[in-house]
């Protein structure tokens, strides 16, 4: 399968890499040139520009920052219009359901396919091969991008298209707001005077324990909040999903609080921090440094 990949940032360069290790036929495109330099060591060739990448491509995943730049990609940059008939269009970038719908719509007018196919893993997730991938689009598309798929992680047909930005929605609301749990939870540990790294390790294996306690809590711990998942990320994707309910009228409370916390945060400077770093804002609330 000769595949393009079209954004080689935090996640799409480790994703392309485990995509030339499994043997695929990859040509890769990004903006600033320089971040797709370092797969042409990987076997992987590096187009000049998008449209390039994916003539005669079967399959090409984007893997961009928002919905504006996806767009942009396709339809400002000619990448829908030299798609091969009958190519197939990942998305694996995170965006509005609705966003995902129109381009969608568009690309199937001009004969090719498309599936909505956003990841959650982080940057570990995608270098060990670990990410969950959730789809949205035709059964018959999903299966023909299991090949695709398999070195990347675990992925899940989850509905028709929208639905795999539906479900990233929805995990982002639960990793943004149980990182907040955590840093709340360790922080006021710490001011009372226990140490939060064996508060966190007592949490390990209870009805407490999570995914986020494990990794994001042990930065906390560390204090190491080098970016893999920026707060400006996790805002984003707050904010989309904050919209996408007031489409129908969904009240979503909790999720409103923390995209005001996340934002504070981005405001005090920590916008480029991980997203574990909200730990920061609070300690910054409670006079902690």
């Amino acid at each position: 399968m000769k595949i393009a990949l079209l954004g080689t940032g935090l996640m799409g360069l480790p994703m392309a890499r485990r995509l030339c290790a499994a043997g695929f036929e990859l040509t890769v495109w990004n903006r600033t040139r320089a971040r797709a330099e370092p797969l042409l060591a990987d076997g992987a060739r590096v187009a000049a520009s998008a449209a390039e990448a994916v003539r005669g491509a079967e399959a090409v995943v984007t893997m961009l920052e928002h919905g504006e730049a996806v767009h942009d990609v396709l339809f400002a940059q000619g990448v829908a219009d030299a798609l091969s008939p009958g190519a197939l269009l990942v998305d694996m970038s995170s965006i509005e359901p609705d966003e995902a719908r129109t381009h969608a719509a568009a690309l199937v007018e001009r004969g090719a396919a498309h599936l909505d196919a956003p990841v959650s893993g982080g940057t570990v997730g995608a270098q060990a091969g670990t990410l969950a991938i959730m789809a949205g689009g035709s059964a018959a598309d999903f299966e023909r991008a299991a090949p695709l798929f398999a070195p990347l992680g675990r992925a899940t047909h989850v509905g028709p298209h929208g639905a795999g930005q539906l479900a990233k929605l929805a995990n982002q609301m639960i990793v943004g707001i149980t990182i907040g749990a955590v840093a709340e939870a360790l922080l006021l540990a710490e001011r009372g005077g226990a140490d939060p790294a064996k508060v966190r390790e007592a949490l390990r294996g209870g009805f407490a324990d999570s995914r986020i306690l494990e990794v994001h809590g042990q930065r906390m711990v560390e204090r190491d909040f080098a970016k893999r998942a920026a707060i400006t990320v996790q805002i984003k994707d707050l904010r989309n999903a904050l919209a996408t309910g007031a489409g129908f009228d969904f009240q979503a409370p909790i999720t409103e609080l923390f995209e005001q916390l996340y934002t504070s945060a981005a405001e005090h400077g920590w916008g480029d921090a991980d997203h574990s770093g909200l730990w920061l804002e609070l300690a910054r609330r409670n006079g902690l440094s």
